[in-house]
């Protein structure tokens, strides 16, 4: 059997490894090490959890142990699609540098530019970023990359999922062609990974270990397929049953990692759980990344139980005791149903995956047995009873009244209420006594209902009070009038132009008022054709 002894690597980064407890290299390791170290591109095909990352971590430092970095030139470069990833391969070249005095640069989102402009200017022989952040600096001119010697990109079917594609072709373009050396590591050959693989590897030795897009036998399988007692139910029942199956399984969950489709769920089935007892965190894009730091290392040392995530934490993640995995939605991918149940049953330990599933799913579904080539089990739907109360993000039902609504008034008047639920008092003059319809003739000719009176004011009626303010009126009109001469002599001679212009043109006009104009006031006579 091969041992990390016989693949000719540092004999500091063998230390490292020894202090890790690493003694025999997995098979993607043994293969792609000696091709590494010869110069040869390396594209690598294998599922999730075969030691990827460490082999080409392990033949990186070993060539990148002689030489020295430049101010913002990275001697190499790796390329993750999230930043969790990212992370973990940052923390598998701290522990095999150990006894290396090598420098490296973590490019990520939700960290301050400032701190990783001042690691790229002292310079760094490794740097790991995700496409969007290593592009963000070079467009602030912090950042060259003509001096990358090794550029590896992780997880290259990952990127095509999360359209990062674009990003990674134009990154080839401001590297090295001639003197870089590539590694590309997938887990699946989508058509379009294996173009840019033509495009950019250079002879690559090719290293598939294990039939693309299957999921290891440690893993036991099970599909519970419910039928909702009504649709509108659906999300409902399914939390009620991911509850059941992690009763179900008891002492045995020693922890699990929850998938859902959208992050809006995420929440949801998070603040569900908390409900109920259980001992849940979500973790999706949408966190700060201090926030989807802390809950990580928690779901790490024990401190959480239940990891409620979307498909940023399928790809890549080393954790490798993670008991049981609950697809509580079908992947619409089927690749990602292979990296989601990857999470457990890592390092040849056992591990289960339940996914629960309705009719609508059929054709996921149907993707997915397609690539596995085989149909998932079917496992026995458990015993489970919905909660009665609403919880937080469920959709309200259309036979729900608002409160206040338009619903509530008209449930008042028109429907008797339900179950247990205490009627809503009335006014007298709305209720409808029950009658016998009587005859024509017979029937009384209801009497006008006289109007209550009102109670008496101290004040006089306003019919009383309007002779006295009309008086008032009157009076105030005469004063007006009487003012008019005073207020136009105190106007100035531009104010008074019009009145000057009415005095000069003697007898005024009846009914045209003071503002006629002059020329209106002329006579006009016409001349006879002999003068």
């Amino acid at each position: 059997m091969t041992k990390f002894f016989d693949l000719a690597l540092d004999p500091k980064v063998l230390q490292a490894v020894a202090d890790a407890g690493y003694e025999n290299p997995t098979p993607i390791q043994a293969q792609a090490i000696p091709f590494a170290l010869e110069g040869r591109d390396v594209l690598g095909i294998a599922q999730t959890g075969t030691g990827k990352t460490a082999s080409f971590v392990l033949p990186m430092i070993t060539m990148l142990a002689k030489g020295r970095a430049r101010a913002r030139m990275p001697r190499s470069l790796v390329l993750c699609p999230t930043r969790e990833l990212a992370a973990q391969v940052a923390e598998n070249f701290d522990t095999y540098t150990k006894y290396l005095k090598l420098t490296k640069a973590l490019l990520i989102g939700g960290v301050s530019f400032g701190e990783q402009d001042k690691l790229i200017d002292r310079g760094v022989d490794v740097l790991i970023a995700t496409p969007g952040r290593l592009l963000d600096h070079f467009e602030r001119g912090k950042l060259l990359l003509t001096g990358v010697q090794i550029m590896v990109v992780d997880e290259a079917d990952r990127m095509l999922d999360m359209g990062f594609i674009p990003d990674i072709e134009r990154i080839f373009s401001l590297t090295p062609p001639l003197t870089r050396q590539t590694f590309f590591y997938s887990a699946t050959m989508a058509p379009e990974i294996e173009r840019i693989t033509n495009t950019f590897l250079h002879n690559p030795a090719k290293i598939e270990i294990a039939r693309q897009a299957t999921a290891s036998e440690t893993i036991e399988q099970a599909l519970i397929k419910i039928t909702p007692s009504r649709k509108d139910r659906t999300f409902a029942e399914k939390r009620a049953v991911l509850r059941a199956l992690i009763r179900q399984e008891g002492e045995s969950c020693t922890n699990a990692i929850i998938f859902c489709n959208r992050k809006m769920d995420v929440d949801v089935v998070a603040k569900s759980l908390k409900q109920h007892g259980f001992n849940a965190s979500p973790i999706h894009g949408d966190l700060d990344q201090s926030v989807r730091t802390k809950t990580l290392e928690g779901f790490r040392d024990g401190t959480i139980h239940l990891l409620i995530a979307s498909d940023v934490a399928a790809r890549g993640l080393d954790i490798p005791a993670v008991s049981h995995v609950f697809n509580f939605d079908v992947p619409t991918h089927p690749e990602d149903y292979v990296h989601r149940i990857g999470r457990t049953g890592r390092a040849g330990r056992l591990g289960k995956a339940y996914t629960i599933a309705s009719a609508s799913d059929d054709k996921y579904l149907g993707q997915i047995e397609s690539l596995l080539k085989k149909s998932i089990p079917l496992g026995e739907v458990p015993a489970f009873e919905a909660s009665p109360e609403r919880e937080g993000g469920e959709r309200r039902s259309r036979s729900t009244p608002r409160e206040g609504g338009r619903e509530a008034g008209r449930s008042s008047r028109s429907r008797a209420p339900r179950g247990d639920t205490a009627p809503r008092p009335v006014a007298p003059h709305n209720e409808v006594a029950s009658f016998e319809p009587l005859p024509i003739s017979e029937a009384p000719v209801a009497a006008p209902r006289a109007k209550p009176e009102a109670a008496p004011r101290p004040e006089r009626r306003a019919e009383e009070r309007r002779p006295e303010r009309n008086a008032e009126r009157n009076s105030e009109r005469t004063a007006h009038v009487e003012r008019s001469p005073e207020r136009s002599a105190e106007r100035g001679p531009d104010r008074r132009r019009n009145d000057h212009h009415n005095e000069s043109r003697g007898d005024k006009v009846l009914g045209m008022g003071d503002h006629m104009p002059d020329f209106l006031t002329r006579s006009f006579v016409p001349r006879s054709s002999q003068d």
